[in-house]
Formats: structure tokens, sequence, C-alpha cells
């Protein structure tokens, strides 16, 4: 997709719902412009937030911190995906601890109880969420609608540029290499470099911020799409081979890997669903998976059912 950036820009002016506007700042439509946001002040800022000062919320109850995809839609609460996880989870008993801190134009949007951004409680668990962003890395629910007393940037960004297969091609930029191939743009040796370097920080980010918190819950569960970044951050080599996602990008002759929570931390993230039932979902829907799978029934029960299980671990572990 060309157009020039202003036309990209004219499209993501789109996406955040009022109250929130687009900071044309934190716009970001390739690895190389993802590279260089990841220095940004107010990007930065948040990183240091989250490393250093961010703590959970304290529980009575064992918790669980839940992992959700970012969306193009922001805030993620008013997405359709979102919507869809939170309303199942609603259905099943969970029920937000408050209102949270949603200003009030979003009612129009969703209910208030799915645009609160308080942890969940129910069947003897406390849920908390975050979600899985590019170029934040972890946006806790509670950072969503503000932060430091502002408007969340969380709520504010676009960074559709580490997604190759949507075909934006930054042409505008003198160290763009991209290259046209069957008649679609394809990352040159700049972009896949990028991209790895992206991925590799902003996976050794989660795993930090989510080592630092590792004592709060008593699991940590990724909710994310098999074919995208946030499968890649979180996962290890074995379950982005499952995902059918790269363990790497070649540049210039040379296997640059990727790294994430799973080799960095092993074991710290359970992924919904595994590699192993991926394969058997695949199975299931005729040997494709569709692009709302998270939103689908079947796929969410298999949340709910691992929720079910931490519950009843957590409720027989000797205290």
């Amino acid at each position: 997709m060309t157009g020039g950036r202003e036309r990209l820009v004219e499209l993501a002016r789109a996406k955040p719902i009022p109250p929130y506007s687009l900071d044309e700042e934190l716009t970001f439509f390739c690895p190389l412009e993802n590279l260089a946001g990841l220095n940004l002040p107010a990007v930065r800022a948040f990183h240091r937030w989250l490393l250093h000062e961010h703590q959970p919320p304290p529980a009575r109850e064992p918790s669980v911190l839940l992992l959700l995809p970012g969306q193009k839609v922001k805030p993620c609460t008013v997405s359709d995906e979102h919507r869809a996880i939170n309303g199942m989870l609603l259905a099943a008993g969970f029920r937000p601890l408050g209102r949270g801190d949603w200003p009030a134009p979003l009612a129009r949007f969703a209910p208030p109880e799915l645009l609160a951004n308080a942890p969940l409680a129910g069947h003897g668990l406390r849920v908390d969420r975050a979600v899985v962003s590019e170029p934040f890395g972890l946006v806790p629910y509670e950072a969503l609608y503000r932060w430091r007393d502002r408007p969340s940037p969380c709520a504010r960004y676009d960074d559709p540029g580490l997604f190759e297969h949507r075909g934006l091609a930054c042409t505008w930029r003198a160290d763009c290499t991209v290259v046209r191939s069957g008649g679609a743009w394809r990352w040159g040796d700049a972009e896949r470099e990028a991209f790895v370097e992206v991925h590799n920080r902003l996976g050794a980010l989660l795993a930090a911020v989510l080592e630092r918190w590792r004592d709060r819950y008593v699991a940590v569960l990724g909710y994310v799409a098999p074919r995208l970044t946030h499968r890649s951050f979180l996962g290890d080599a074995a379950e982005r081979r499952a995902a059918g996602l790269p363990t790497g990008r070649r540049v210039g002759g040379r296997l640059l890997r990727l790294r994430g929570v799973g080799e960095l931390a092993p074991g710290l993230v359970t992924l919904v669903p595994d590699g192993r039932e991926l394969a058997a979902l695949r199975r299931d829907q005729g040997g494709h998976l569709p692009a709302d799978v998270l939103t689908r029934a079947w796929c969410l029960r298999l949340l709910l059912d691992r929720l079910g299980q931490v519950a009843d671990e957590a409720t027989s572990a000797p205290r």
C-alpha cells in the first residue's frame, strides 16, 4: 500500500474513538519507524513505568494475568475482539471490581461492564488484564484510558508497521528497501533487520516486566491469535513453528533469530490456544482458522477451561 505517509496518517485518524484522537508522532508504518519509535520520549517513559514503577493492584484471592492482543481500534475495550472476550468472561460469572476510569462519551459504544477496566473477579480468582502492544510492550488495562493523569498514549497511536502481510511500503524513507514481488510489497534487508531488533527488544521488555510481577500471579495466560506478532513476542521457537510463524529473518545471508518471553523466561507465559490446541482447531475447521479465531465460541471455551484449571489448582494448593 502506497500513497504517501500523509494518506496513512489520514486513515489512522479514524481509529481512535472520541474523546481520543490520534497523536501523529505515535504512528509507525514500517519496522524502521517502529525501531525509531522505541526511542520516542512517550514510549520510553511508558517502558520505564512498566519496568520500575507500576505494580498490579493488591488482591486477596489468587490472581491471573490475562494478556490480550492489541487492536487497531483504540481504546481496545470497544474493539470487537475485546468485547467478545470480556463478554464471555462476564457471561461466565466474572465481574469487574469497580468502574475504572473510562470516559463517559464511550458509553454509546459499549455497556459499562464491558468498558470497565478494573480487575475482574469470579470463581475464586481475580483476573487482571493487559494488552500486548507495539510499541508500548504491555499495557495494563488500568492504563488504557488514562496514564499519569492524562489521556493515555496507548489510546492514541497507530502501529500496523510490524505486519508485512498488510503490504505497507514506506517508500518516502531514504532507507526503505522494500521490493515489489508478485504484485505485493515485500520487506528488504533493512525492514527485516529492524523487525528482528524491534521484536527482540519488545520480547525482552515483556520478559523483564512479567518476571518483576511473577510473584503476584498464579498464572500468566496469553490469549493471542496464531499468526500475529503478539504470539511471537510471548512464545518460543516451538510455539512459533506450531503457529506457522517465522523463527527468524534472513538479512544479507544471515539468519537473525527471533527471541521472545518463551526463550527468555521459559514457562512464565501459557499461550491459549497452545500449539497442540491450534493443530486440533485447524483439523476441526478443515485446515484453516478464521481471522477472528479469538472471538469464536470454540476458542473462547479454551480460555474459559484454562481459567477453570487455574482456579482448581489454586484452591487445591496447600497454603
